[in-house]
């Protein structure tokens, strides 16, 4: 009789062994995707810069970074995004309250000291009798990321962000401040 509950651990252990597993690959994978991510729109954002300068930019935030996170979505199969808590455009990327949470909690990690690269989020939500692996990861203010995202922005290019964003949120960063976040989703 001894034997059965020292099975059930066992099977209990491999289990939770083979989940822990999964959630590191999944975590992997998220981070993978958000380098492609942001390495892709960086390199195009630096070629507007040179070909246009900062207004140039603009579209390239407005229409490619879109694009961009839908293109790689569907090839992997990931939900992928952007979010923050004082967003550009405030139809794709307002915070749902799982990401609100996670934002809040990045802002009280910074506040107590830790940097926001490299500040990241998991967790499987179980929804509709279905689960979520669901990532974050902070976006911290670079010194280029200023430029249109500073509390200074020359007035032809808040004029360019302006029409681009009518609702317009997010300005007044600091360099180092959080400025929202990658935000990755998908079922499991």
């Amino acid at each position: 009789m001894r034997t059965r509950p020292i099975a059930i651990a066992a099977v209990l252990a491999v289990t939770a062994l083979a989940a822990n597993a999964d959630t590191a690959r999944d975590a992997q994978q998220a981070r993978d995707l958000i380098k492609t991510f942001a390495g892709t729109l960086q390199g195009e954002l630096q070629a507007a810069m040179k070909a246009g300068g900062p207004v140039e930019a603009v579209s390239v935030c407005s229409d490619r970074a879109p694009a961009i996170a839908a293109e790689l979505s569907e090839a992997s199969g990931w939900d992928i995004g952007r979010t923050s808590d004082k967003p550009r455009n405030a139809a794709n990327n307002t915070p749902d309250a799982w990401e609100q949470k996670v934002l809040r909690q990045f802002a009280d990690r910074q506040r107590n000291g830790e940097a926001v690269a490299g500040m990241t989020y998991a967790e499987v939500i179980h929804d509709d009798g279905g689960k979520t692996y669901r990532f974050m990861q902070a976006i911290p203010t670079g010194q280029v990321c200023l430029t249109c995202h500073g509390s200074d922005i020359e007035p032809g290019l808040a004029e360019a962000i302006d029409a681009a964003y009518p609702d317009d949120r997010a300005r007044g960063f600091a360099l180092g401040d959080l400025r929202g976040a990658f935000s990755l989703s998908k079922p499991l």
